[in-house]
């Protein structure tokens, strides 16, 4: 499923004309992402949380050359999946 897939979804299930689903799934999607930026988590009950991994700075190789190289420390955007969602799946 991408996300034209998913807008489409939302206006079946929701009534909602498309433009409508298309706002509300991109309201949804920059509503996690402005809160994921500031370092916050975002807990939906049943469904999942979204959180930030902090990685540090590590070593690794070139794989064209091979030489070592030095990796910058990055935050990372992580998901846990929420029971509901694993039992839905299972």
């Amino acid at each position: 499923m991408n996300k034209n897939d998913l807008i489409s979804a939302v206006a079946d299930s929701s009534g909602l004309s498309k433009s409508d689903s298309a706002n509300a799934v991109e309201g949804v999607f920059d509503a996690i992402t402005k809160s994921l930026s500031k370092g916050d988590e975002v807990r939906l009950v049943g469904f999942g949380t979204f959180s930030v991994a902090r990685r540090k700075a590590s070593t690794g190789r070139n794989p064209r050359t091979g030489e070592p190289m030095t990796i910058k420390a990055s935050n990372q955007p992580k998901f846990k999946a929420g029971k509901g969602l694993k039992d839905s799946v299972n």
